[in-house]
């Protein structure tokens, strides 16, 4: 019987580490990904190496990308764009 009162107590432990540590990286997940989906030619972007560029070439096979950069052409895989740094790269333009 003592083990029971602990029970809830686990219950509430897994909860909160569920809705502060699991949901928020789910989430970021999800975002990532449509941000990825979403990459068009011309685009600027940032690779998370700090490397800044223009998508010259999208394939959707192998899911990568060639960054057209002041040294030349390079080809990168698509999850190695920084999201954050890329949407202030490209600012959503203002609505009048």
């Amino acid at each position: 019987m003592e083990g029971l009162g602990q029970f809830p107590f686990l219950i509430a432990i897994f909860a909160i580490f569920f809705i502060f540590m699991i949901l928020p990286q789910m989430k970021r997940q999800k975002a990532e990904k449509k941000f990825a989906a979403a990459l068009k030619k011309g685009d600027k972007v940032m690779m998370k190496s700090g490397l800044h560029g223009k998508i010259s070439e999208l394939n959707d096979k192998d899911n990568t990308c060639v960054i057209e950069t002041m040294a030349g052409r390079l080809k990168f895989d698509r999850s190695a764009i920084s999201m954050e740094m890329s949407k202030k790269l490209n600012p959503v333009p203002a609505k009048k």
